[in-house]
């Protein structure tokens, strides 16, 4: 079997100026703080960030930990990312910052709507159908990515085609996973780590518990470890 354990530094290793990564997570929980840190110590730069909204800053209230930045906030606050690609911006400060200062690009997408883009990627389909946006300016608007949209009419009802949405990588942290990489996400954190698995070119997890093949049932997992490419150990427990 290969063996898929690496360190937080060598699994970003990879990661390249100007790539476009996607990272789980919603306000942070469920986002894998061992590789974003792997990611700034790094130090690469011009990322495209898929994810649901910008993680935390430093100074967030008390109850989100915020002696230090969470989540993507920690590449932001590194000045990391031109274009982020989100569900909502309004908590992270630094984002609005950022764009006042034009070091970062925007993009909003309905949270249904990027969870159905990028779970369409992860299963290979051309894209989705949605209503979600119809008779708004969103019919019109180019989407994240520049490409035009479209409007389709089925059965009496008009709605909007919208592309697959892939990455280079995707930064994922299941709440435990074997060796092979199978995994399973609790309560909250499922949120975006399990259709962010398959939609990038490179998946890898930092599970907080880390189990030998055969020790749980695989009917525990939830994401088969045939879509992770690399496993970090060491994430820790998430603390809220």
């Amino acid at each position: 079997m290969i063996n898929k354990i690496l360190t937080a530094d060598e699994a970003v290793a990879g990661v390249q100026d100007g790539m476009t990564i996607m990272v789980g997570g919603f306000l942070a929980t469920g986002s894998p703080e061992i590789l974003m840190d792997a990611l700034v110590r790094k130090g690469v730069k011009h990322l495209t960030v898929i994810g649901n909204d910008g993680g935390l800053h430093t100074g967030q209230p008390a109850m989100f930990g915020g002696k230090t930045p969470r989540g993507i906030g920690k590449l932001l606050e590194n000045h990391m990312v031109d274009h982020i690609i989100a569900s909502h911006i309004g908590v992270n400060p630094l984002i609005n910052e950022q764009i006042a200062e034009g070091t970062l690009k925007y993009t909003l997408v309905p949270q249904g709507t990027l969870a159905e883009k990028i779970r369409a990627a992860a299963y290979g389909l051309g894209g989705v159908l949605t209503p979600t946006g119809v008779g708004t300016p969103m019919e019109t608007e180019l989407d994240e990515l520049g490409r035009e949209k479209k409007v389709i009419e089925l059965e009496g009802k008009r709605y909007l085609f919208e592309m697959p949405l892939h990455a280079d990588y995707a930064f994922i942290r299941p709440s435990v996973a074997d060796k092979f990489g199978n995994y399973y996400c609790a309560k909250a954190t499922k949120n975006f780590n399990y259709v962010m698995a398959g939609a990038a070119k490179h998946t890898i997890i930092a599970p907080e518990k880390l189990v030998e093949i055969g020790e749980i049932d695989p009917d525990y997992f939830a994401v088969a470890g045939v879509l992770v490419d690399t496993i970090v150990e060491g994430e820790k427990k998430w603390q809220i």
